[in-house]
């Protein structure tokens, strides 16, 4: 029975029923040098997708292309945004900025380098060559490629021969995954090898 009364007091007093009915949070005080949800600096973005390649977070960040005329953009999900600043920090146009992140950048002398690489599949692939032609590269080096797929140019990046596609020029390769994403079969496969260097002083 005393617990009861004693519960009862706690309850009715002024403090707690003011906490109860009307909770407020601490304001969040960020410090000067905190990392907050990149924003664009206006930059001219290549589309060279580092920033996508190194974000830990699912669906934090993508690059897309709008506008008239089109240019790319990254676009940050600030709900899956973590704010670790590794998107600005790999971004090697200064698109996107953080804080002071590219001051610590350049003082330490980090940077990224980077390697695609294209996979195909010969079991799974048809030859029916939607990769080589949707590939934007290769339509600005062959016009006959991009209407008819005809190859008549060796600077194209993907060929079919034998009834199978095949890489002529990996190193022209952009990562823009077009070819992955159109082929029908799920036979190619952009892989993006990243790996973060410092620069050495003689």
């Amino acid at each position: 029975m005393n617990f009861i009364i004693n519960y009862l007091k706690l309850i009715l007093e002024r403090n707690w029923l003011y906490s109860f009915f009307c909770p407020h949070t601490v304001d969040l005080e960020f410090p000067s040098n905190a990392r907050g949800i990149p924003v664009l600096t206006g930059n001219r973005c290549t589309h060279c997708f580092l920033c996508q390649m190194i974000c830990p977070a699912p669906g934090a960040i993508d690059v897309v292309k709008s506008g008239v005329p089109a240019t790319w953009n990254p676009r940050i999900y600030e709900g899956h945004c973590i704010r670790c600043g590794l998107c600005v920090e790999i971004c090697p146009e200064i698109t996107i900025a953080s804080g002071r992140i590219f001051q610590k950048m350049v003082r330490a002398g980090t940077y990224a380098d980077v390697n695609i690489f294209i996979r195909i599949n010969p079991v799974t692939c048809c030859g029916c060559g939607s990769c080589a032609v949707s590939c934007p590269i290769s339509q600005q080096e062959d016009k006959i490629l991009s209407s008819k797929g005809t190859l008549t140019s060796d600077k194209v990046i993907l060929a079919i021969e034998s009834g199978i596609a095949f890489v002529i020029n990996e190193e022209r390769c952009t990562g823009c995954c077009t070819c992955q994403n159109i082929c029908p079969t799920k036979s190619i496969q952009i892989i993006r090898d990243l790996e973060m260097k410092q620069v050495c002083e003689d």
